[in-house]
């Protein structure tokens, strides 16, 4: 009967175990741990599952039928490649990312070098009002601009929505990110170096294109790639300034016929779409990180100049 008790586990004992279990030899919970794989896995797997019926061979979007390249280049009809419809979805949101690229960026960046650079009692209001879009909700501001486009008439007596309106729409709302980005790379860099080139005898603006551009150009780039992924994602700004078929986006197009699951392939498109937005991040990402590494390694090498030095 004594031994009988012994072997069975106590209160106190059990929770040990319980305790042993959710810590590590570094006494960090896996139960946190647990938590967030969890979270990490409830977000990709949806993902995952549409990327991969997105090569299935049948009709199917819930049944594995093969391997296949149909929804993306075989089949002659529903595919990407010979869909008229899909394909010009994915050319009008290239085309609208390209363009909200080639403009928001410039002026974001010339934005951001006045705003670094202006020193006055409206500074700090400029620079709020000029921060504020990112915290306003993307439907506000949509609706915002959806009511100023009905009530702005062009030459002709036709009103400016399709291509135009979500062009400036996407404008509107990329260039406060440009300028978070080179902020950020502004006030890392600091003034000396155009001082410098100043007291030798630069003019501000030769000072600025010969010494600032180039140090700004890894950032400017990486806000490329940024306004890219982030125009080529609208859907909200886009679908409030659509006017018909000749405007319809990738975004559009998923939302509009996706939840029906007659045409697989909307996974082709979507999963095109997420490589785009991908790579753009992706590669603004290994920008920014290799600028961060060369900038550690000379301040490395100039505090060992200096210490060798002294």
């Amino acid at each position: 009967m004594t031994e009988l008790a012994a072997t069975v586990p106590r209160p106190a004992a059990r929770a040990s175990r319980v305790r042993l279990w959710l810590a590590n030899p570094w006494r960090r919970p896996r139960l946190l741990a647990l938590l967030g794989w969890g979270f990490i896995a409830w977000s990709l797997v949806p993902v995952g599952i549409a990327i991969l019926f997105s090569f299935n061979a049948g009709r199917s979007r819930s049944v594995w039928q093969g391997f296949s390249l149909r929804w993306y280049v075989q089949d002659p009809n529903l595919s990407v490649l010979h869909d008229p419809i899909l394909a010009h979805a994915v050319l009008q949101s290239l085309k609208l990312a390209s363009l909200t690229m080639l403009i928001a960026t410039p002026m974001g960046v010339a934005l951001s070098i006045g705003l670094a650079r202006w020193r006055g009692p409206v500074s700090t209001a400029s620079n709020f009002l000029m921060l504020l879009p990112l915290v306003t909700p993307e439907i506000v501001l949509a609706s915002g601009l959806f009511l100023v486009f009905a009530h702005l008439y062009v030459p002709g007596g036709t009103r400016l929505f399709g291509r135009r309106a979500q062009l400036l729409g996407h404008v509107t709302w990329s260039i406060p990110y440009v300028v978070v980005v080179m902020r950020g790379r502004l006030f890392g860099i600091g003034k000396e170096y155009e001082e410098a080139a100043m007291d030798l005898g630069a003019p501000p603006m030769e000072a600025m294109r010969r010494v600032l551009l180039p140090m700004l150009a890894p950032a400017i780039f990486a806000a490329f790639m940024i306004v890219f992924a982030l125009s080529i994602d609208d859907f909200i700004t886009s679908q409030f300034l659509s006017s018909g078929e000749g405007s319809i986006t990738l975004p559009m197009l998923i939302y509009g016929t996706g939840r029906t699951g007659e045409n697989p392939s909307l996974n082709a498109v979507a999963t095109v779409m997420l490589v785009l937005s991908l790579s753009a991040i992706g590669l603004a990402s290994v920008v920014l990180q290799r600028v961060a590494r060369r900038r550690g390694t000379e301040e490395a090498a100039a505090r060992e100049l200096v210490r060798f030095e002294i």
